[in-house]
């Protein structure tokens, strides 16, 4: 059996099997076909009949049948070989204008829809074609159709061309990283074809040389080059390895079969032949009974082989989507989730060590300004090594993970935007060596990236199925990280709807009480007074007198609190410099906190304006700050009032000379009515959380400092910088 044959033999029964598996598996795994997907159908039951009628053709050579005989099998095989290929590459051309249109998310236009239909003109000729291949004495097509060779030529090559330059375009628009190569590797399988096609039939390459029947054979053999990318691309990307497992293990035991046959038992029938003079036929017989009682075995030892190839990914796929699955998906549930992933993962593909690392992503938390000085803080959501490692190879592994989180931040910043440009993986870094860990794996969802999945595993077990459960499961973890944080974010969202309501209704009723009450007051207040002035009372109920006028005035502030927290936006007062608006409010103050014994200190370094409903917020915000930094403050201490910015944006700064707030109330003390002081209406912080947010604008508590007060910090945006002023400094006591 020569060269050749063995190459027909292979190739046209690879060409043969391969396309029309692929047409099974498409009309199996879809109900109801896309047109474009029908035409692909179409177009791999041609190719498939293609190589199957050379298949049929390169048998009767190999087993020497008489052509007498087998003319009506012949004639049949070259009518359903010349048939499919012609209309093979018009399929090609109709698939084609499908997927540009798709590629450019609209419908087939006018003109596209007439290409398809001339794209089918070709197939006219086979009128004159198939009637000439039943009449005459037999001969092969291509003697027989000699002269269409040329033109068919051409046409072939100018629909590979074509069809080339409309995948490069498309993986040119292409979004998804694999679909770019997908269409860039096709564009170049064509053109090799279209030149093989060209310099064989058109240019007449080896046509007087021993290599004319090769070349005619790889020609033959070329449309088997993109359906394997094709299946490739299926399986790598489609994840159909678990599909596919039985029907490999078939193929490639067949594959060993026709190999050893080929080359083991006729090259030692050849042998003992020679040397020995033994019979050849029974030779033969005895070394394919032995080969034969071996094949069992054989399969046996290829399915080991294979089994544990997809057995132990589809495994660790199937439990962790079902965990996934099942999973309430809670943002506060992701570490355990991931945790669980992490160690499964490990522990199933023989991985030293996986660990995650997510995006910060808090909604309860983004608001703060403490998020624009590290936008893409990373926190470790995950983290799990295979049972059995010592400790100490554990600490020499994980030590340089315990950077500081600024360090930590950038360093997995600057690797996430690496394997986020690199198809989703990075290796091989000495950055992420001196770490521990080997690959790098960008956790994405719709070209987001959330975050990162390191792996850190021997060489050796990095084998190439490891790499695609790994980076399955990256793309599955980064939709369950993606889901977790939109439910998070709807509670959130139903939460604050909930409290404004709530926050409404309180409102409502602090304004009908403030109403009921200030008439009242006003009333006490004015008896008070006038009594104070007639001089008979002033002598015998002067203190009870101005106790009446002092706690009306107190009450009286209180519903004044009561009726600006039920208001909803108050009047907008004209524009004014940050620095003044902060100076102004100060020396308002400044009586209340001389009579304290508390000094009041003002630093300005801003040069921002603000309009007219940022003053009124602020003006606001900044009194009730200034009025509860006063009362937190002991006796010769210090109030300190900074106007800065952030990155264009004013800042405001109130620190007290107080103990603090304490860790568990530094959530609650923004709530309404909420005081840790026997009076007061619990009001302030929350018409300050409330002003500050009517203009875009968010004020917070800075994280506790040692011996330093509590430290309240009102941000406007950045757009409301209207103009800028001149640097000033004041000092006020």
């Amino acid at each position: 059996m020569s060269l050749l044959e063995i190459i027909q033999l292979i190739g046209y029964s690879t060409g043969a099997a391969l396309p029309l598996w692929l047409s099974v598996l498409l009309a199996r795994q879809r109900r109801t076909l896309k047109p474009q997907e029908r035409v692909l159908l179409a177009l791999a039951i041609s190719i498939g009949l293609w190589h199957t009628s050379n298949l049929l053709l390169a048998l009767r050579a190999l087993l020497g049948l008489d052509v007498a005989r087998w003319v009506w099998l012949l004639r049949l095989a070259d009518t359903f070989a010349v048939t499919s290929i012609t209309f093979a590459y018009s399929f090609l051309l109709h698939v084609h204008l499908h997927l540009w249109a798709n590629a450019r998310n609209r419908p087939l236009t006018r003109f596209e829809r007439g290409r398809i239909y001339l794209s089918y003109a070709p197939t006219l000729f086979l009128v004159i074609a198939v009637p000439r291949l039943w009449t005459g004495a037999y001969a092969p097509m291509l003697v027989k159709l000699s002269f269409f060779v040329l033109p068919f030529g051409l046409w072939a090559t100018y629909v590979l061309c074509l069809i080339a330059a409309t995948d490069l375009l498309i993986a040119r628009m292409s979004e998804s990283t694999s679909e770019r190569r997908l269409m860039a590797t096709l564009a170049g399988s064509f053109l090799i074809i279209a030149a093989l096609l060209l310099s064989v039939y058109a240019l007449g390459a080896g046509r007087d040389s021993v290599l004319k029947d090769y070349l005619q054979t790889l020609g033959n053999l070329g449309s088997l080059l993109p359906t394997a990318l094709i299946a490739y691309h299926i399986y790598r990307y489609r994840y159909l390895e678990l599909i596919i497992r039985e029907s490999l293990v078939a193929a490639s035991f067949a594959v060993v079969i026709l190999v050893v046959y080929l080359y083991g038992i006729r090259a030692i029938e050849t042998w003992l032949t020679a040397h020995y003079q033994l019979r050849a036929g029974a030779i033969e017989a005895l070394l394919i009974l032995a080969f034969a009682l071996l094949a069992a075995p054989l399969r046996t030892w290829l399915e080991r082989r294979f089994q544990p190839l997809f057995a132990r990914e589809a495994a660790l796929y199937r439990q962790v989507v079902t965990r996934l699955g099942a999973q309430p998906r809670r943002h506060q549930h992701l570490p355990e989730l991931l945790r669980f992933v992490a160690e499964k993962t490990a522990h199933e593909l023989n991985l030293r060590r996986v660990r995650f690392l997510l995006r910060n992503h808090n909604p309860a938390t983004s608001d703060n300004a403490n998020e624009n000085a590290s936008a893409f803080l990373l926190e470790a959501v995950g983290d799990a090594e295979t049972v059995g490692r010592s400790g100490d190879d554990v600490v020499a592994k994980g030590a340089h993970m315990d950077d500081n989180d600024g360090n930590k931040s950038a360093w997995a910043e600057q690797l996430l935007m690496l394997a986020h440009g690199h198809e989703g993986l990075v290796e091989a870094m000495p950055e992420l060596q001196t770490r521990g860990f080997e690959l790098a794996y960008a956790l994405c969802r719709d070209e987001r990236a959330v975050g990162l999945m390191l792996v850190d595993a021997a060489p050796a077990a990095l084998t190439t199925e490891v790499r695609t459960a790994l980076a399955v499961l990256a793309g599955q973890v980064a939709i369950a990280v993606e889901d977790a944080r939109l439910v998070e974010e709807n509670v959130l969202l139903e939460r604050k709807l909930a409290q404004g309501e709530r926050l409404a209704a309180l409102g409502q009723m602090a304004a009908a009480v403030a109403h009921e009450i200030r008439n009242p007051l006003s009333a006490i207040k004015s008896i008070a007074q006038v009594m104070r002035e007639d001089e008979r009372m002033t002598g015998e109920y002067a203190r009870d007198l101005d106790l009446i006028v002092g706690e009306t005035d107190r009450l009286s502030r209180s519903v004044t609190q009561l009726l600006s927290f039920a208001r909803h936006t108050p009047p907008a007062s004209a524009p004014i410099p940050a620095d003044e608006l902060a100076r102004t409010l100060v020396e308002l103050f400044q009586s209340d906190a001389r009579a304290r014994s508390i000094k009041l200190e003002l630093h300005t370094d801003s040069q921002v304006m603000l309009d007219g409903a940022q003053a009124t917020a602020v003006r606001a915000a900044l009194s009730n700050l200034l009025l509860n930094a006063l009362q937190a403050t002991p006796m010769r201490g210090r109030v300190l009032i900074e106007v800065k910015e952030a990155d264009g944006a004013p800042l405001f700064v109130v620190t007290d000379g107080g103990a603090g707030v304490p860790a568990e109330l530094r959530e609650r003390i923004w709530e309404p009515f909420f005081t840790t002081r026997q009076r007061g209406t619990g009001l302030g912080l929350a018409i300050v959380r409330k002003r500050m947010e009517e203009v875009g604008g968010r004020a917070q508590l800075a994280p506790q400092q040692p011996n330093t007060g509590a430290r309240f910090e009102l941000l406007l945006p950045r757009a409301s910088v209207a103009a800028n002023l001149p640097v000033t400094a004041v000092k006020l006591s």
